[in-house]
């Protein structure tokens, strides 16, 4: 479904994404892991469309994807920005009407608010939500969207570990209906429980790749994914 070739994404002389390829299936889940300033944000970027590659190819579906993603490719970023005079309701009601959702999405999204634990704030403003709600928040409307790719970008920051729980479980719904799903995050654990393959990056470049299994027979046989992913990008 997704195919990416040759990412480059330079800012001035620095390098940030350097030459990166890998695709993901669709019903896959992909992690990057690596070291801060690895390139995993800015990797996630340039596949939305906020930032535009300096070089390469973005596919979907094997026709390269134009920087206006539209439906195509969702985000949920590192830090859970709303509207402020938006409440978590209407958020999901500005998505179900920009995107034109079907009639259905109303039982949808009350269901993600009671996955989440969002009911009882459901009529509550974003500025006076905490940073867990806000992320939920962020998390219910871009999974209402439905896109065929969704990006998260270190998804289980400021989730209380039920939360945490919840939302693996969503995760692997949408995986199992079809999404496209590529995870940035430093939670070694929940890559490894969660993700399909994972791509280890190091300076822009992706140093490893392959399954768990795979990683571990790289370095030596029968280490944790800790220490793999410390063996391979210290």
């Amino acid at each position: 479904m997704l195919r990416v070739v040759d990412l480059v994404r330079t800012f001035g002389k620095h390098r940030a994404v350097d030459g990166l390829s890998f695709t993901v299936g669709t019903g896959e889940i992909v992690g990057l892991l690596g070291p801060n300033g690895a390139g995993k944000t800015t990797t996630l970027l340039c596949l939305c469309g906020l930032l535009r590659p300096t070089s390469g190819r973005i596919e979907l579906n094997g026709t390269e994807v134009p920087s206006e993603r539209g439906k195509s490719i969702a985000l949920v970023p590192e830090t859970p920005e709303v509207y402020p005079m938006l409440t978590v309701w209407e958020h999901l009601l500005f998505v179900a009407r920009s995107l034109r959702l079907d009639t259905g999405w109303e039982a949808r999204a009350n269901t993600l608010l009671g996955r989440l634990g969002l009911m009882s704030v459901r009529d509550i403003l974003g500025q006076e939500l905490s940073k867990g709600m806000r992320q939920k928040t962020l998390l219910a409307a871009t999974i209402l969207a439905h896109a065929p790719v969704l990006l998260l970008d270190e998804p289980m920051i400021g989730l209380d570990p039920l939360g945490q729980r919840e939302l693996r479980e969503l995760i692997r719904e949408l995986r199992n209906d079809g999404t496209a799903i590529v995870i940035s995050t430093h939670m070694l654990e929940a890559a490894e429980s969660l993700c399909d393959r994972l791509i280890i990056m190091k300076e822009g470049r992706a140093v490893a790749s392959g399954h768990v299994a795979e990683l571990r027979l790289q370095v030596i046989s029968g280490r944790t994914l800790e220490d793999v992913f410390i063996e391979i990008t210290a």
